[in-house]
């Protein structure tokens, strides 16, 4: 009845579905195609420090449990996952209500948001925005009759909160400030027989909280060595007792605080005082130290570091204790719904048991109507215990630390998973189950398969590379160990001749495939510090003239390199060719483009949202343009495997940014919308790979361990594409104002004054219309819209229009008209325009503090660093500039050293400029923005 309570305030179409909603029916719907162009189909892993929870035991058994910013909904049975996607920010804490109907999560990032969960439908029944806006939420819970939520915020002055999440209102019940002297509150828990008083704990305080129509109260008792001559350690989970009066809270020391009111009698106002009056009065040594405690029917129930369950009775005697020596310390307890089968029944579900030690069990006094429970361990492990069987069953075993590689099998429907513990395993991702797995002592840092799927290839965080058995990962030859850091790439050459790996020294290391007596191994062949910045990609192709392998590595230190494999020998790697590939650009990413066209190119993405293209022969930039934009820069991408036989194929690229995954249609050309991007995993995406068929994407999520699975629905992406409008019409609502704004009129101007310049402003003679200006104008029509572009850029900006035919025609193209200039203005420019961010980023770079604490340049520096670094100006042009930005007409009340210049500007002496020059009077003052 409880529930049905606030369902009035819900809309009416949730609130049916939510009324018509059973249990399991979640997983009896058949699965709808998503109209998305990704889709998450799958999570593997999830997050260890927070609780699983049982939903359903007995002929099925069902657990919820958090895996990023997901909630997922495991059917164990059915080998079937149901998702709850809502937050935006890694989920920090959830509760579930006591009949597992509710579901409440939060997150911890800006933006927080609590949301509410029916588990039966799968419906968020409510969302609370701004709850705890500037870090998020520390801990959560659910009242006994599912009606309050209380919080407590992650900032650093906590705030707790009671909310009633079945009224509308965004504001909560009552809230208060914690001092920051009690620690950092990370555990909530109510009182199951009064929803108005709460407990919660830091590692050093207990506080106590009753709440009404006089606001929210809490008392905060004072506990440490001396209260009863005995270490406490630090707190862990705080309960109340199921009596009412007292409550408990488990230690790291393996102690039990026993907490009970000073005045044993109830009147009211005593009772309002409660908080300020309750005290420690017993210190109980219990077992190892406790990291669970929670209260079970009648029992107390306590979990501990050993992977100890014990049960004790109200009076703290021990009726049970559960025990397995393969079990780690336990992080959350939880018990089935409804008894177990009668003894003797079959096990409802196939999971497996834990081999070899049998598990412990000793029961003083016979547990009353004694229920199965979910155990989930602090290393990643959920195991099923059936309190009549007495034995551990094993339902999830996950990596328990940040899964850093992701490799996906060329010809199956295999992807290998690798951690930094240690743990590779390789999954079948159309049966969604794992094959085969294989621990390491180091830790996995990146992961490839050969092409043609025999091989699988391991970089280790020691530096060491392993190749495995693609199969059985039994090691095909004796481990190398040439690499003098944490190897952080690893590839293949076509034809499995050669495998090259980079490492976070700045070296990449080339590995042969050779024949010893009569067998083929692998032996070292060279390495090169190449580098001296990190490395981003390596990549291995084929020679247009031959099918000889060829290997390139790109690092942030905007180097391009090309090795010489054919020429290396022992210990020698020769560099073919060495390219600068940006000049202000940091490159992050690159890949071979697929041959849409006659030209050959190499993708790379850079940190300014960039794309371009480069003739895979000379190296030279042939083509920028504006990348997805979706937060932050592209990190990785890779072009998504076809089976499309249509002709002309349309290909795709797969990329994932700092928190997403994306695709965009290719060719590549600035429209924004042939791309889509979703969030995958808020706290950092660490790899990227495709199925080899290109229906699935795999994103692994660094220290969420956890890898997802993503359907890929190329419809829904051409769908996107074609309503966001054809030629220019994607183009214009780039523009500021859009095609009728009055930024683009401007640029008209500016576009047919540069014609008249061409032909001549004061010529008499009769002028030819024209829809073209010369190339030559494109940089004086730049510069009048607010983009001031390099030389080096310029000079790319023009090559790009000069040879965009000449592969086909031989031929230069040498005017540009209004359409194509467009495109060519918004590929170029800045992505977010010139930010004066930017230029206080300089200032602190080349600045100095001044007496009073500002960044400034000395003006002689100023002048000397535009004269002497990076494209360098003369003092003539120099000064053209300056007088051209700082110039003023004569009768203005110029010095007597103010010279005039033909045009009738006067030019500026060098006092003219202030001695000390801010980030503020450069932008406003000699720029003039």
């Amino acid at each position: 009845p409880q529930q049905r309570s606030g369902e009035d305030d819900w809309s009416d179409g949730s609130a049916s579905l939510v009324r018509a909603a059973t249990p399991g029916m979640l997983f009896q719907e058949d699965r709808q195609t998503s109209l998305h162009p990704l889709s998450l189909s799958w999570v593997l892993g999830y997050n260890s420090s927070l609780a699983v929870h049982s939903l359903m035991d007995g002929e099925d058994l069902v657990l919820l449990y958090v895996s990023s910013h997901t909630v997922v909904i495991y059917d164990v049975l059915g080998n079937r996952q149901y998702h709850l996607q809502g937050h935006t920010n890694a989920i920090s804490c959830l509760c579930v209500s006591e009949d597992r109907r509710w579901v409440a999560t939060a997150d911890g990032g800006p933006d927080a948001l609590i949301i509410v969960w029916d588990s039966f439908s799968g419906i968020p029944v409510r969302t609370i925005f701004e709850s705890h806006p500037e870090d998020g939420v520390s801990a959560i819970a659910i009242s006994q009759d599912a009606k309050y939520l209380a919080t407590i915020s992650a900032s650093t002055v906590q705030r707790v909160c009671v909310w009633k999440w079945t009224s509308p209102t965004e504001k909560p019940v009552c809230s208060t400030e914690l001092r920051p002297e009690f620690g950092y509150q990370d555990y909530v828990s109510f009182n199951p027989q009064n929803p108005y008083e709460f407990v919660s704990n830091s590692k050093t305080q207990v506080i106590f909280y009753l709440w009404g129509d006089a606001g929210l109260q809490y008392g905060t008792p004072l506990l440490s060595r001396q209260t009863f001559s005995s270490v406490v350690g630090h707190f862990s989970q705080s309960v109340f007792h199921f009596n009412n009066s007292q409550a408990l809270t488990g230690t790291s020391a393996g102690k039990l605080v026993v907490w009970d009111a000073v005045s044993p009698c109830t009147p009211s106002k005593e009772l309002r005082a409660k908080p300020h009056n309750m005290k420690a009065t017993k210190l109980v040594p219990m077992q190892d130290g406790l990291t669970v405690l929670t209260v079970f029917e009648s029992c107390i129930v306590t979990g501990d570091v050993k992977g100890q369950v014990k049960f004790y009775d109200g009076q703290l005697q021990l009726l049970a204790c559960y025990s397995h020596p393969k079990v780690g310390p336990i992080r959350s307890i939880s018990f089935s719904k409804t008894p177990p089968d009668p003894p003797g029944a079959s096990p409802a579900c196939s999971t497996s048991r834990i081999a070899s030690s049998q598990p412990f069990v000793t029961r003083r006094v016979p547990l009353s109507k004694p229920r199965n429970f979910i155990l989930s361990t602090s290393d990643a492990t959920v195991l099923r215990v059936a309190t009549d069987r007495t034995n551990f069953e094993k339902v999830m075993e996950e990596a328990k630390q940040a899964v850093n590689a992701i490799a996906c099998h060329p010809r199956q429907a295999l992807v290998a998973v690798g951690s930094r513990c240690g743990l590779l395993k390789v999954w079948d991702y159309q049966q969604t189950k794992y094959l085969v797995s294989r621990i390491f002592t180091e830790g996995i840092q990146c992961l490839s398969y050969d092409p043609e799927g025999y091989l699988l290839a391991a970089g280790f965080t020691d530096g060491g590379v392993y190749i495995l058995d693609a199969i059985s990962l039994q090691s095909s030859c004796k481990e190398f160990k040439f690499s003098h850091g944490p190897v952080t790439h690893v590839s293949f050459s076509h034809d499995s001749e050669y495998l090259a790996t980079a490492d976070e020294k700045y070296s990449v290391t080339v590995y042969k495939r050779v024949l010893k007596n009569g067998s083929r191994c692998w032996e070292y062949l060279a390495g090169l510090h190449s580098h001296y910045k990190p490395i981003r990609s390596i990549l291995f192709g084929v020679h247009l003239d031959s099918n000889e392998p060829r290997l390139l590595s790109l690092g942030e230190d905007r180097q391009l390199v090309e090795y010489d494999l054919s020429s290396s020998t022992k210990d020698h790697l020769v560099v073919l060719h060495r390219d600068r590939v940006e000049q202000a650009a940091v490159p992050l990413c690159l890949a071979w483009y697929p041959q849409l066209s006659t030209e050959s190119f190499i993708l790379t993405a850079n940190n300014c949202y960039k794309m371009k293209l480069y003739n895979t022969t000379t190296k030279k930039c042939r083509k920028t343009l504006l990348g997805p934009t979706y937060g932050s820069p592209l990190e990785k991408i890779q072009i998504l495997p076809t089976t499309n036989t249509t002709d002309p194929p349309k290909r795709y690229l797969a990329y994932i940014t700092k928190d997403k995954v994306g695709l965009q249609i290719l060719p590549v050309d600035g429209n924004p919308h042939k791309s889509s991007a979703f969030i995958c995993h808020p706290d950092g995406v660490s790899d990227l790979a495709s199925s080899y068929d290109g229906r699935y994407l795999f994103t692994a999520g660094g220290d969420d361990c956890t890898v997802m699975k993503w359907e890929v629905n190329l419809n829904a992406l051409d769908a996107a594409a074609s309503l966001g409008g054809e030629d220019l019409i994607p183009f214009y609502s780039l523009l500021d104002g859009g095609r009728e704004g009055k930024f683009f009129r401007e640029l008209e101007d500016y576009f047919y004054y540069a014609q008249l310049c061409s032909h001549g402003i004061d010529t008499l003679e009769t002028r030819q219309v024209s829809t073209h200006i010369p190339l030559e104008e494109i940089p004086s029509v730049m510069r009048a819209m607010g983009f001031y572009p390099s030389e080096e850029k310029i000079e790319e900006m023009t090559n790009e229009v000069k040879f965009s035919k000449y592969v086909d025609t031989g031929e230069q193209v040498t005017k540009i008209n209004l359409g194509d200039f467009i495109k060519l203005y918004i590929n170029h420019r800045p992505a977010f325009g010139l930010s004066m961010k930017k230029i206080q980023q300089a200032f602190q770079v080349l600045g100095y503090d001044n007496e009073n604490g500002e960044k400034v340049i000395d003006r002689g520096d100023l002048l000397l660093l535009l004269q002497r670094r990076g494209e360098h100006m003369t003092e003539d042009e120099l000064a053209q500039c300056l007088t051209t930005l700082m110039g003023r007409r004569p009768g203005g009340g110029e010095s007597e050293l103010d010279t005039y210049d033909p045009s009738g500007v006067v030019s500026l002496t060098e006092e003219d400029i202030p001695e000390e020059i801010t980030a503020e009077i450069f932008a406003a003052d000699i720029l003039g923005l």
